[in-house]
């Protein structure tokens, strides 16, 4: 039926309510361990992981080729298990890699400071401080993660259906009024169009990759938008010639397509140092 991303604060209850609200659905819950074994599976190594994983990247962790080459495996990884239809998936801006997708239901759950420092420690046999500690971290890790990688306010509720208070709710509840929205608000034909969104944007991405870690082309900030038979490049690159042979190679690749170029072409442009 949808196809379901949650955004959550710390201690807001959010795989919680994902477990429950599976089992009501009987939707597959992916959650963290599953999206990092599937980055990891794709090619990205597992050392570095640990810079970008819904983390606000430092300096220079923020400035390397990584950094791109950690999007294009997440974004992946969002579009393979989003591919297979009735899931849940949590975190890691799902909803933003998401947001075009027709059956999509997007849901970010927040809670008091209070109510979160109260879970917390009684779930962790911590003191208030380090309790505090911990909430102020993770806000901000999660701030500057949406931040960086998607440019979008993760703290903005235009951006999902719904923002739920679980200090107002159980799980239990919080997953009942959902699992109604999601019955009520997808229809079959809003499933339809939303499969062919995510097979697009999978093959989109599928693409990208394709350029970039099997051609090794240094193509800067490289995408690929489908609409209907046409697919269109987008990116910065050094020269027109690699310009134009990411067009050549993109043309065999998607033989069933008119394959144009929006990439940029910029002599000397470094994004990297």
């Amino acid at each position: 039926m949808a196809v379901i991303a949650i955004s959550r604060q710390v201690a807001a209850l959010g795989d919680e309510v994902a477990h429950e609200l599976a089992q009501i659905l009987g939707y597959t819950f992916i959650d963290r361990k599953t999206v990092e074994k599937k980055i990891i599976s794709l090619g990205f190594p597992p050392e570095q992981l640990e810079k970008y994983d819904e983390r606000k990247p430092g300096f220079f962790a923020s400035l390397a080729k990584n950094r791109d080459e950690y999007l294009d495996y997440l974004q992946t990884a969002i579009l393979e298990s989003a591919s297979e239809g009735n899931c849940i998936l949590i975190g890691r801006g799902s909803f933003a890699v998401l947001e075009s997708v027709p059956n999509l239901l997007a849901v970010r759950f927040v809670a008091a400071d209070s109510v979160r420092v109260k879970r917390l420690m009684a779930e962790f046999d911590w003191d208030e401080k380090k309790a505090i500690q911990r909430i102020e971290e993770s806000d901000t890790n999660r701030i500057g993660f949406h931040k960086s990688f998607f440019n979008l306010s993760v703290e903005n509720p235009v951006h999902f259906h719904l923002v739920l208070n679980t200090g107002l709710f159980t799980a239990q509840s919080a997953a009942v009024v959902l699992a109604e929205m999601c019955k009520k608000l997808i229809t079959k034909d809003i499933e339809e169009a939303g499969k062919q969104k995510i097979a697009d944007l999978l093959t989109a991405q599928r693409l990208v990759n394709t350029l970039i870690f099997d051609h090794k082309l240094n193509i800067n900030f490289l995408r690929a938008v489908i609409n209907g038979r046409t697919v269109t490049l987008h990116g910065v690159a050094e020269s027109p010639v690699v310009a134009q042979k990411a067009l050549g190679i993109a043309s065999d690749i998607m033989k069933d397509r008119e394959v144009l170029s929006g990439i940029s072409v910029v002599q000397d442009f470094k994004a990297y140092p």
